[in-house]
């Protein structure tokens, strides 16, 4: 058997302080894909040690083999999690991680490993995603990286990232896409029960979970107000007269709560309902674009460039050929 045929051997590494669904969730992807098609991949948790490690939910987890001796090696996979910053002065773990990343066909990160692949030289001028609660942060610490905090995942070569958390399963299942073809991938979803593609790069945190994080009732009631009048006058001065604050208190309480300005949010919840058409309906794009207040097509096409990576049109035709592959 050549080495074209082997296994190609998957090293996700774990530390304490990790995030368990950082490794979990990609190892997941990449042994369902192992089931289905036997000699895909081999899969594997490491860490610093054979020591067992405990992440940040408190999961206690035997690495199967130490990183520093994973030989030979397809991909490495970095986590992240709260322990990242503790494991990044480790000086160590970095040269053992540079040393994998030397020897991986390519590497990526899951959330915040951004911060350990930068802190170990891997990442001078490449364009990386993260937790959008940390994109800021990473941008600030290593102002030479090209950050884009609106990604599930952005591909720089045989640069991976991801963003926070679930994403990873994102990232992972794109990774056995560009492996083995878009039916090799979908098939892996449909036994995770996950999304077979986000199409382009979808904004890391849907708008639903933003209003979230929104807990003044004004504030939760202006959301409310936008998703269902998206054309009606969406100005900082007519949602702070909504929830009766000033624009610069509204504005400034907005932000707090939500961590987006209103401007980007209205913008966000627009593009989120216009997919919503673009997806379940036959509706033609201006129509689209008027109902969800952009005013033109060309508004439109900008907004989802910036929010989703392609045009609204590239964005129907991929989700309806996603539709004609799970068919």
């Amino acid at each position: 058997m050549s080495a074209m045929d082997l296994p190609k051997r998957i090293a996700i590494l774990g530390f304490p302080g990790a995030q368990s669904l950082d490794f979990v969730g990609p190892l997941e992807v990449f042994a369902v894909a192992e089931r289905l098609s036997p000699g895909r991949y081999e899969p594997l948790v490491v860490a610093p040690s054979r020591e067992p490690f405990v992440t940040s939910s408190g999961l206690a987890v035997t690495p199967t083999r130490v990183i520093k001796s994973v030989k030979p090696l397809d991909t490495l996979i970095v986590a992240g999690g709260l322990g990242v910053h503790a494991a990044g002065r480790d000086e160590q773990l970095l040269s053992a991680v540079a040393g994998a990343a030397g020897r991986a066909r390519r590497v990526a990160s899951v959330c915040t490993g951004a911060f350990l692949l930068a802190r170990a030289g891997l990442l001078d001028g490449r364009r990386v995603t993260t937790h959008w609660a940390s994109a800021d942060e990473l941008a600030r610490r290593h102002p030479d990286l090209r950050v884009e905090p609106d990604r599930i995942y952005v591909r720089d070569g045989d640069l991976w990232s991801s963003a926070g958390v679930t994403a990873g399963m994102d990232l992972a299942l794109a990774l056995v896409e560009d492996d083995h073809g878009a039916a090799a991938a979908l098939e892996v979803a449909r036994w995770l029960v996950l999304y077979a593609r986000r199409p382009g790069g979808q904004a890391q945190f849907s708008v639903a979970l933003a209003a979230q994080a929104a807990e003044r009732v004004p504030l939760r009631e202006v959301q409310e107000w936008v998703r269902a009048n998206p054309a009606g006058d969406c100005s900082v001065e007519a949602l702070a007269a909504r929830a009766c604050m000033s624009p610069r208190n509204f504005s400034r309480a907005f932000r707090d709560e939500v961590g987006l300005t209103p401007a980007v949010w209205v913008e966000a919840a627009r593009v989120d309902l216009a997919k919503g058409l673009l997806e379940t309906t036959a509706s033609a794009t201006d129509s689209i674009a008027r109902s969800c207040g952009f005013g033109s097509v060309e508004t439109m096409r900008r907004a989802f460039r910036r929010r989703v990576g392609v045009s609204p049109g590239e964005y129907r035709s991929r989700f309806r050929a996603s539709l004609r592959d799970a068919a």
